[in-house]
C-alpha cells in the first residue's frame, strides 16, 4: 500500500514521534510512506517527499514536524477540494493518514463521507480539546512549558511584591490554563469555559493580600471571555472560521484591571507560540508513537474513517467524525474543583 502522512494546523511536540510510529509499524506491514509537505497545502499542490526508515529514525526527540504545516481547508474552495481529489488519485495514494486537531481531521473526515477518500486520523493538539481521547500528544509538553514559566514568574512576583498575570494558550478550551493553575498554585484561574467575573477576582486578590501575602499569581487563557469587546474591534479569521486570538491581549487586560481596582502593582506575561516549540517530554514522545503504531494498524486492518483514541491505558478506533463533532472542553466539576485552592 502507499500510504501519505501529513500534519496539519498549530505545531506542537509529539508530532515527529507520530510520524515515526506511523512509519515503523507500517515497515512490518510492507506499506510504501510518502510525506504529504505542509498539511492538506501539501495535496492541494502535489508536495511530496519520500519517508524511509533513514528519514524518521532519529526525528523521535525533535519538536515542530519534519513535514511542515498549514491552516489550509481544502474545502473552502472547490477548486482546492478538487485539487485534493485529483492528486490523491494520481498519486496512487490507498490511504491518507491525517495527523492534526479538530480542523485537520475535520477535513479527513468529510474526505471520508462525501468522497470515500480512506482517510486515518492521529489526534494533535496542544489544547488537548479533542474529543473520544483522554489526552492528546503535546499537551504534556505545552503545559509544562508554562508550568516552568509560572514558576519563574513567581520569583519576580515575590521579589517585587507585585501580582503576576500569564495568558497561556487555550481557544476554546481552558486545559492548558487549568493544569498550569493547578500545578503551579495560581491564586485565580480564568477559563473560556466560564465568563471571566472581574469583582469576584479582585476580591479574592484583596484578600489575599489583607492575609499578608506579597505577592499573587493569575494564569489565564488566551480565550477567556473578556467583558466587554474592544470598541470597533475587527474580528479576523482563519481558514476554518475561527476568530485569530493573537491581539486580543487578556493578559494585559486583566492586569490593569487588577491594578486599577485594588491597587496591586500588576504585570502581565504571555507564553505564546513559546508553547508549541521544543523537544517533546517522556509522556509524548510514547504517546505520540503509540497512536501513530495504532494509525498503521487501522490502514492495515482497512479501518477507515477512524481516529485513533487513547482511554485509560489503551490506544483504539473511533470514528472520526464522532471525534470532531464538538470539543472537548473543561467539565463543571473541575472547574469548580479548581476554585477550592483559591484561598
Amino acid at each position: 500500500m502507499k500510504v501519505g502522512i501529513l500534519t496539519g494546523g498549530g505545531d506542537c511536540p509529539g508530532l515527529n514521534p507520530a510520524i515515526r510510529g506511523v512509519v515503523y509499524r507500517g515497515l512490518d506491514f510492507g506499506f510504501d510512506f510518502v510525506g504529504i509537505q505542509e498539511g492538506w497545502r501539501g495535496l492541494v499542490k502535489g508536495i511530496y517527499e519520500p519517508l524511509t526508515l533513514e528519514s524518521v529514525e532519529e526525528i523521535i526527540y525533535q519538536g515542530g514536524t519534519m513535514l511542515g504545516s498549514s491552516r489550509t481547508n481544502p474545502f473552502k474552495k472547490d477548486e482546492d477540494l478538487q485539487a485534493v481529489l485529483g492528486n490523491i488519485k494520481e498519486a496512487g495514494f490507498d490511504a491518507i493518514v491525517a495527523c492534526g486537531g479538530e480542523d485537520t481531521l475535520g477535513v479527513a473526515a468529510k474526505l471520508y463521507t462525501q468522497h470515500g477518500v480512506p482517510t486515518v486520523g492521529v489526534p494533535k493538539t496542544m489544547d488537548n480539546d479533542l474529543n473520544e481521547t483522554d489526552f492528546t500528544f503535546g499537551f504534556d509538553t505545552a503545559a509544562g512549558v508554562g508550568m516552568e514559566a509560572l514558576d519563574r514568574l513567581r520569583d519576580t512576583a515575590r521579589s517585587h511584591r507585585r501580582v503576576m498575570v500569564l495568558e497561556v494558550m487555550g481557544r476554546h478550551a481552558g486545559w492548558v490554563a487549568w493544569y498550569v493553575g493547578v500545578a503551579g498554585g495560581a491564586d485565580w484561574i480564568t477559563l473560556p469555559e466560564e465568563p471571566l467575573d472581574v469583582d469576584a477576582m479582585c476580591a479574592h486578590l484583596s484578600a489575599v493580600k489583607a492575609r499578608g501575602k506579597k505577592y499573587a499569581l493569575v494564569v489565564a487563557s488566551e480565550g477567556t471571555e473578556l467583558p466587554v469587546a474592544a470598541e470597533g474591534e475587527e474580528q479576523k479569521l482563519d481558514a476554518f472560521g475561527h476568530v485569530m486570538l493573537g491581539d486580543r491581549n487578556v493578559g494585559e487586560f486583566i492586569a490593569e484591571e487588577i491594578q486599577r481596582r485594588i491597587g496591586w502593582e500588576t504585570r502581565a506575561a504571555v507564553v505564546g507560540h513559546v508553547h508549541r516549540g521544543g523537544s517533546p517530554t517522556l509522556f509524548d514522545r510514547v504517546l505520540g508513537m503509540r497512536v501513530g503504531v495504532k494509525a498503521a494498524e487501522l490502514v492495515q486492518d482497512r479501518q477507515f474513517g477512524q481516529m485513533v483514541a487513547l482511554r485509560g491505558t489503551e490506544v483504539m478506533g473511533v470514528p472520526i467524525e464522532q471525534a470532531v463533532a464538538r470539543l472537548k472542553t473543561v467539565p463543571d466539576s473541575l472547574v469548580q474543583m479548581v476554585k477550592t485552592t483559591f484561598k
